[in-house]
């Protein structure tokens, strides 16, 4: 390793088998630490299973809008929704997470915290779900360089690290690396490998780099199918769209 590396989860949804891909292949890299952006539960048949692989590795964890409505038997997960269609399918997910999820998974939720912040390099690193400022907030790339400028003008370090998107990327605005981990249990760019972030320390900075992992989506998909979840989900598994 160079002067450090750390790896970053994020967005897993219940998909256990693809938590357990990424997890296996950041142990083969090997890091020092590994952390978790949130939303473990949300479309993904495995809510309390990937919950609890998380707290048994003492992954250091922050909710994600997902987890913040379930660990708190709430019905709106505070998701943006591109027409009626998909806003009934997002209710679907909430009601079906709802009644599947345990309270020890629940609760687990509960008690995760908005942000996480930590050194790699001599460089302060920030972890957030959807941005600094909510999150729930789309930080795609395609928008102005003026809002990223904001957002690093108020976000107190030099490396901001988030997801909720679904859509990996890396960019520098103002002086602060922006790193959007992707998601590890449902990527929304084409690729249906698990995605995650590393983070190495390099010189006087640190470098970012996103990592894809093969798992057995199908297998997943048909997992999706069978629990009773909308078959849409596990047709998006398979297509990363």
């Amino acid at each position: 390793m160079p002067d450090g590396a750390v790896a970053v989860i994020t967005d897993v949804h219940g998909n256990l088998p693809a938590l357990e891909a990424s997890l296996s292949a950041i142990e083969e890299i090997g890091v020092d630490a590994v952390y978790c952006g949130g939303d473990l539960v949300g479309y993904g048949p495995y809510p309390n299973e990937v919950c609890r692989l998380v707290e048994e590795r003492g992954i250091p964890t922050i909710y994600g809008n997902y987890d913040y409505a379930i660990g708190r038997d709430l019905e709106d997960c505070g998701c943006a929704y591109r027409d009626q269609h998909d806003r009934e399918l997002g209710q679907l997910s909430v009601d079906w997470t709802l009644e599947h999820t345990d309270r020890r998974s629940k609760d687990f939720m509960h008690g995760l915290p908005f942000d996480l912040r930590f050194e790699l390099g001599g460089r302060r690193v920030r972890l957030v779900h959807g941005s600094p400022r909510k999150v729930n907030e789309y930080l795609f790339a395609d928008k102005p360089a003026r809002t990223f400028e904001r957002i690093a003008a108020g976000a107190d370090c030099d490396v901001l690290v988030f997801g909720h998107t679904h859509e990996p990327w890396v960019a520098e605005y103002a002086g602060v690396l922006f790193v959007n981990c992707g998601s590890v249990g449902k990527p929304k760019d084409g690729d249906p490998r698990a995605g995650f972030a590393m983070l190495r320390a390099e010189g006087d900075g640190v470098v970012a780099e996103i990592e894809r992992v093969e798992y057995d989506a199908a297998a997943v998909a048909s997992a999706v199918e069978r629990s009773g979840l909308p078959a849409e989900f596990a047709r998006k598994l398979v297509l990363a769209g």
